[in-house]
């Protein structure tokens, strides 16, 4: 899951460099903090949180996969 959210984010940001990943994982659950450079965290929302929406909904049906819930932080 972790190296797929940075797929993710290093496709759609200005600079790929600064994308970081953090997991914090749980009992049930795992969290992920997207950590991306001030200046990108508008292009990872997207307009109207759509960018965001579809990179959650691709990492939570990955976690499904593991039998897990995901939770995706975006963190500037």
């Amino acid at each position: 899951m972790k190296e797929l959210l940075e797929m993710l984010a290093k496709a759609v940001v200005d600079e790929p460099d600064e994308v970081n990943v953090t997991v914090v994982e749980g009992e049930v659950s795992v969290i992920l903090q997207l950590h991306v450079a001030p200046d990108d965290i508008g292009k990872v929302i997207g307009k109207q949180g759509r960018i965001a929406k579809a990179i959650r909904t691709i990492v939570k049906a990955s976690a499904v996969k593991d039998g897990k819930r995901a939770i995706v932080e975006i963190i500037g």
